[in-house]
């Protein structure tokens, strides 16, 4: 990872401002020492993948559960199923269509963070861009509004103004939405990057 511009998912500076004094340090010290990104360790990608693919092509949920029989790895096959019956709890009967979602990268204090939700699906009139929140622990609302916060500073301008910043809690089938600019929360967002480009050449 670059030492001079840190650049941090959207997950891990959640992760990040969440916690304080020393797990806080050590956490920024975690993310720092990560080698680079390696899609064979990235384990929620394969089901992350699937949802995207199930929109973008026009399929039926249950093509989930499909998916789910062709796991190998042990820890999946232990992880996947709560996360697919969360999601098609969530999805139901609803009649969605598929729309590439904006992504952009927030700079503040030195550090990049990835802004990058993983669906845009319209449904019930209404234009959702949606991050996916895969975690065992549940979305607190405080992560909630700092990942809503975010994407609705940076994304904003590329997107219509009737368009819903979303992020879902997928294993819960939870999806917590902003429709409205609301920047409350970026004077906390840059303040937490402040803190992590001055640790960050100290660790």
């Amino acid at each position: 990872m670059n030492t001079i511009t840190p650049k941090i998912s959207l997950t891990d500076f959640v992760d990040i401002v969440s916690k304080s004094g020393t797990p806080k340090a050590t956490k920024v010290a975690q993310v720092k020492e990560r080698p680079d990104y390696e899609p064979a360790f990235d384990f929620y990608k394969s089901i992350r993948e699937q949802i995207v693919d199930i929109h973008k092509n026009g399929l039926e949920g249950k093509a989930l559960y499909t998916f789910l029989q062709t796991l190998k790895d042990r820890k999946k096959k232990a992880n996947y199923p709560e996360i697919v019956d969360g999601y098609l709890k969530w999805l139901g009967r609803k009649q969605v269509d598929w729309f590439n979602p904006s992504r952009e990268n927030y700079l503040s204090n030195g550090v990049e963070v990835i802004v990058n939700p993983e669906l845009g699906l319209t449904f019930k009139g209404e234009m959702h861009l949606i991050k996916l929140y895969f975690k065992d622990e549940a979305l607190s609302r405080f992560r909630v509004d700092v990942i809503l916060s975010l994407m609705e500073h940076v994304l904003r301008p590329y997107c219509q103004k009737s368009s819903m910043m979303s992020v879902m809690d997928v294993r819960r089938g939870k999806l917590f939405s902003w429709r409205e600019l609301c920047d409350s929360n970026i004077p906390l967002v840059d303040a937490e990057l402040a803190y992590v480009g001055s640790l960050w050449p100290r660790i």
